[in-house]
């Protein structure tokens, strides 16, 4: 085993042994009843007669991090410039880059089966690479860092990055929204953690934030930095917040950190979605994650 691949292994052990000390088993039970029903058989597979969208590879320079950079950005059936979109922006896990939700995870699949469904609206998607410590010629996994950039605390210097450089060039090269109602920010593992700390403490960029199976970088609940509020402005929070959707497997290892935010939410009065499922720290609860989640944002008469 490589020695990035052991660092990982090893965060997760000593995170999945803090949690789960911390969960008894009375309230894992009540926690942890699933929440909806598995989505349809073929919800995440590729469907030949239906439209597609298209998954462009994106390069940017990033003046905040001062290299260049990857991306890729999904644009819906029919996409024209004619017509504005909303954007979701979706962060991928430790030791990974911005290709998991549509390589390991099937991202634009779920998107496509729902568009031509009429469940949701087309919208874009942006997958960053969340470890600003990776460049445009970082593509194999041996060049990513076992603990990456941006995994502590609020999110930085990723965050930074998403805000200042790759929020705006979305907003300047594709036709799209540029307000809160038309911008949402998920994850999953690593990537759910940096969506609920960066979204918490950015709520007039986000209005629809997503923690999926969140790992221990999530602030205040993770187990690494506990000394960061999760929820800087309670009250913003319950005013602003359009959907807070927080998930986890009862399976995961993790689970201990979903529930510690999810029993704060509900403590502290802010409204929020608990999604549990019988699944563990993988694809399929991500997947199904994803189903959910984005029916229930950029809500339209028509998508109601």
């Amino acid at each position: 085993m490589s020695n990035r691949h052991s660092f990982i292994s090893l965060i997760f052990i000593i995170a999945s042994h803090t949690c789960l000390a911390q969960t008894d088993s009375a309230s894992f039970k009540v926690d942890s009843a699933p929440t909806f029903p598995d989505p349809p058989a073929g919800f995440d597979v590729q469907q030949s007669n239906i439209p597609h969208g298209k998954l462009t590879p994106v390069q940017y320079a990033s003046k905040t991090l001062g290299k260049l950079r990857q991306m890729s950005v999904y644009t819906p059936p029919g996409y024209s410039s004619a017509t504005k979109y909303p954007v979701l922006y979706l962060l991928h896990g430790l030791g990974e880059d911005y290709r998991q939700w549509t390589e390991w995870c099937q991202a634009d699949n779920i998107l496509d089966n729902l568009i031509a469904e009429g469940k949701i609206q087309p919208i874009v998607m942006v997958f960053p690479n969340c470890d600003s410590k990776l460049t445009v010629t970082d593509t194999s996994k041996a060049s990513r860092s076992g603990r990456a950039d941006g995994f502590a605390g609020y999110g930085k210097p990723f965050q930074e990055d998403l805000l200042k450089d790759i929020i705006p060039y979305i907003d300047s090269h594709y036709s799209t929204y540029s307000d809160r109602e038309h911008r949402a920010i998920a994850g999953l593992s690593m990537g759910g953690g940096q969506s609920l700390n960066i979204g918490l403490y950015n709520l007039g960029i986000f209005a629809y934030i997503g923690g999926f199976s969140s790992a221990p970088n999530t602030n205040q609940f993770g187990g690494i930095y506990t000394n960061v509020e999760l929820v800087p402005d309670i009250k913003a929070a319950r005013e602003k917040i359009k959907l807070l959707w927080i998930a986890c497997g009862n399976k995961d290892g993790l689970w201990g950190v979903s529930q510690q935010v999810h029993r704060f939410l509900r403590e502290k009065g802010i409204s929020h979605v608990w999604s549990v499922d019988t699944h563990a720290h993988d694809n399929i609860e991500w997947d199904n994650n994803l189903y959910w989640f984005s029916q229930r944002i950029f809500k339209t008469d028509k998508t109601k």
